[in-house]
């Protein structure tokens, strides 16, 4: 029987074969443990990481913190004159918190 992070890791494989991230357009990797949430934007060509953000010391919700997370890469995004990347969702179901960060990104002027 295959468990719920083989799955995850399956899924996540799949997707990288076909998410590349380049300067002009990095890829925006999520990360979501079970208290925080962390994004990324890496050059994959370069093998660098533009900018990262994470929920570490904000306050309320899971959902709540992963909207603040979505506002706070965009931002960064915006002062490294980055305005469209490739959302990687990194074998996580477009769903929850996941959806609450990508959504916030967008209205912080990120392209996804």
């Amino acid at each position: 029987m295959i468990t719920k992070i083989e799955r995850r890791l399956k899924i996540k494989t799949r997707i990288r074969g076909k998410v590349s991230g380049s300067a002009e357009r990095p890829r925006m990797t999520v990360f979501r443990s079970n208290k925080e949430i962390y994004v990324q934007l890496i050059d994959d060509l370069a093998g660098k990481t533009l900018a990262t953000a994470s929920s570490k010391g904000l306050e309320g919700t899971k959902k709540e913190q992963a909207a603040q997370v979505g506002e706070l890469i965009a931002k960064k995004a915006q002062e490294a004159g980055i305005t469209a990347v490739v959302f990687d969702r990194n074998g996580y179901l477009y769903h929850g918190r996941v959806k609450e960060l990508a959504d916030a990104a967008r209205n912080g002027g990120l392209k996804l």
